[in-house]
């Protein structure tokens, strides 16, 4: 195969040539309105003139055919297993490329679409950029994907130098339900009512037996589920209140319906951490002190707490004469605090308080059953705890941790972590602790002055003091929590006594445990998820020395044992690849955690009706159409550009007729010093010929 054409090599620039051949023109022109005989020649010879500053030259080339390239992209993403469609898939693929092999001068393509990684979908636009690219362009006769349409990335067709053919699977009477959640809170108060919009949506083509009515149940973290009837295609606002810190798994199950395409898309899980709205604590200060500004500073710093404090100036035993109407003080609302709004207090902190009879016994019965309905109390000790007027003596000693033996420990000592405090959350892995007594090194903490001798421990004792008493005691009492600190120095540590400590630490801790905050709790089950993946890590915190293996009961129901080893004092862990998504419930011992793998939902089910839409824009704009399968297979033929390439029952591809060059070679018409001759011969011609007629007449 071979082309002819014709090149140019001026040895002026266009422009200059174009004026000579204006000036030539303007000089024909005089001749001709002069009657000179001589024009024609003279024309010719200009011609000839500027033939030899354009050096036209004959260009010959060589050229080899190339074959087209049609591209099959074949859809086998999850959405293309419902009802036949693989099967729809399989023959048309195997049909199609049959009938592309047996064209001549063209070749095939194919190309498969899975999954798209981390729930992307299907990705039929950035499969088709990416075959485009690997081929050149003027080759391309072009597309064909076989497929339900459910593009993800439909905005990353590109624009083909070819037609796009659509061939859809699926049928025309398919039909779904699925589960759409519009909006749904990250977090939740504890205890206020939380509100989940969604919509039940019917798709494809309904039949009047599926009614407009369905049936949603609601389960948190696995547990019973409550039921609604609920309108299809209406925006719902379903109230939801949770009753625990830390993730909430909310699971919504739509019931199935008869004749859907699938249930996959029936159910949805939502994670919602819960929080306490502003933590309320009551901080009573028995007597003004170094420390009692410590706590203060440490509860007014945190944001979510509201602090009300009251210190006793002036209790009952003194008696100094000041008439009432000249004290600026407050009366201290004790039935209001401790009958009427105590349940309004996450927590109650009694700081080197004594019992003088400020409060009555019965206010401290009401204490210790508030403790007992959940609340929480912390008595930081100070040497009043170790005489008559110790809380000790009060109903509240039936729920304290341990019990003072009346003696104060007046010398230096260093507060360290027992071994059991090693483990517990609240003390373990305080910066800078103090290294076991025995082992060599510096002694990162300073010493605390002042400690209340305590005996008979209850609760758990998690930091101990001068001659190893008990200094720190943790316990549960009914369904709330008792702290006993005692010592009324840990504002050393604040001051920077000897190197000081971390006492906002430990105290935030200590406050923060006794509200229940889900990353102090000693007894622990904590499963975290990687995004978007399968992989999931369990660690359980336990004060025990070994927990036994976490049970893991899988979405279909079975389960599987995951040992754990240990990561640390008071931690064990294990990191499991789950083998498909769902919800999973973890079980070790008495505690519980339920958590979501993956979607509950799949995006490649989010639509499940076959449909051009996605790809449409990208078809149009190709010149291509759109074929169903379930009308049969269509016939391929070979369409000339610009004519229209699909119709009923067949689709086209335009062959590109390209070619690669072989060889070219470059003659030019005649040589610079033939232009010259013939232009000098012309000439003179003309010449001759403008004398002779001068001579006649």
């Amino acid at each position: 195969m071979s082309g002819l054409s014709v090149i140019f090599a001026p040895l002026l620039p266009w422009a200059v040539i174009a004026a000579g051949a204006g000036l030539a023109a303007l000089l024909l022109a005089l001749a001709l309105w002069r009657g000179l005989r001589g024009w024609a020649l003279r024309a010719l010879a200009a011609l000839a003139l500027l033939g030899a500053l354009a050096q036209p030259s004959l260009q010959r080339e060589e050229r080899t055919p190339l074959s087209d390239i049609v591209l099959l992209l074949d859809d086998r993403t999850a959405s293309q297993t419902l009802s036949d469609r693989a099967a729809q898939t399989d023959a048309a693929v195997a049909r199609l490329a049959a009938e592309v092999q047996a064209l001549p001068n063209t070749e095939l393509r194919r190309i498969t679409v899975p999954d798209g990684a981390k729930n992307a979908g299907t990705q039929i636009g950035a499969a088709l950029a990416e075959a485009l690219a690997a081929e050149p362009r003027a080759r391309v006769a072009g597309a064909i994907v076989v497929t339900d349409g459910q593009a993800h990335d439909a905005e990353l067709a590109p624009a083909l130098p070819a037609p796009l053919q659509l061939v859809l699977t699926g049928h025309a009477k398919d039909w779904d339900r699925r589960l759409l959640i519009e909006t749904a809170p990250a977090f939740g108060i504890i205890g206020e009512e939380t509100r989940i919009r969604l919509k039940v949506l019917d798709e494809g083509a309904v039949p009047k037996a599926a009614g407009t009515e369905a049936d949603l149940s609601i389960a948190i973290d696995g547990g019973d589920a409550r039921s609604y009837r609920v309108e299809v295609g209406q925006d719902l606002e379903l109230p939801l209140t949770l009753d625990h810190g830390g993730q909430n798994v909310v699971q919504f199950t739509l019931a199935p319906a008869p004749g859907e395409l699938t249930a996959r898309n029936n159910a949805a899980v939502v994670q919602i951490n819960g929080v306490r709205d502003r933590l309320r604590v009551l901080l009573v200060s028995g007597q003004p002190h170094a420390g009692e500004r410590t706590w203060r500073n440490l509860l007014k710093s945190d944001a979510g707490v509201d602090l009300v404090h009251f210190t006793i100036l002036r209790p009952p035993e003194k008696q100094d004469g000041v008439p009432v109407s000249e004290l600026s003080l407050i009366a201290f609302p004790t039935q209001e605090l401790f009958i009427d709004k105590i349940d309004e207090f996450d927590l109650i902190i009694f700081d080197r308080y004594g019992e003088r009879g400020i409060l009555p016994p019965a206010y401290f019965a009401n204490i210790r059953d508030y403790v007992e309905r959940g609340g929480a109390v912390l008595i930081s000790a100070g040497p009043e705890f170790a005489t008559v007027e110790s809380l000790w003596q009060t109903p509240l000693g039936e729920i304290m941790p341990a019990r003072p033996t009346g003696r104060v420990l007046s010398e230096a000592y260093l507060p360290r972590p027992t071994d059991l405090g090693l483990r517990h959350p609240v003390t373990a892995g305080l910066e800078g602790a103090p290294l076991p007594e025995g082992e060599p090194g510096p002694k990162h903490w300073g010493r605390w002055l002042r400690q209340i001798e305590l005996t008979d421990a209850t609760g758990e004792v998690v930091m101990k003091g001068a001659e190893d008493k008990p200094l720190l005691v943790l316990s549960h009492a009914g369904k709330g929590r008792v702290a006993l600190l005692a010592s009324d120095h840990p504002w050393l540590w604040d001051r920077g006594f000897e190197g000081g400590g971390p006492q906002l630490e430990l105290l935030r801790r200590i406050a923060h445990w006794e509200m229940k905050e889900p990353e102090l709790e000693e007894e622990a089950l904590i499963a975290e998820v990687e995004p978007g993946g399968l992989s999931l890590t369990v660690t359980r915190r336990t004060m025990k020395e070994a927990p036994g293996p976490v049970t893991v009961t899988l979405p279909d129901g079975s389960t599987q044992d995951l040992a754990l080893t240990e990561a640390g004092p008071g931690r064990f862990s294990a990191r499991w690849q789950a083998p498909g998504p769902g919800l999973y419930r973890l079980k070790q011992g008495d505690l519980e955690r339920v958590v979501a793998l993956g979607p509950a939902s799949p995006r490649e089910f989010e639509g499940t009706i076959a449909s051009a839409g996605p790809l449409g824009a990208a078809v149009q704009a190709s010149g291509g159409g759109v074929s169903r399968l379930e009308d049969g297979v269509p016939a391929l033929r070979m369409v000339r550009e610009g004519r229209p390439s699909a119709g009923r029952g067949w689709i086209g591809i335009t062959p590109r007729g390209a070619a690669a060059v072989a060889d070219i070679r470059v003659t030019p018409v005649l040589p610079a010093w033939a232009w010259l001759a013939l232009a000098a011969l012309l000439s003179v011609a003309a010449w001759l010929s403008e004398g002779r007629g001068k001579r006649r007449g």
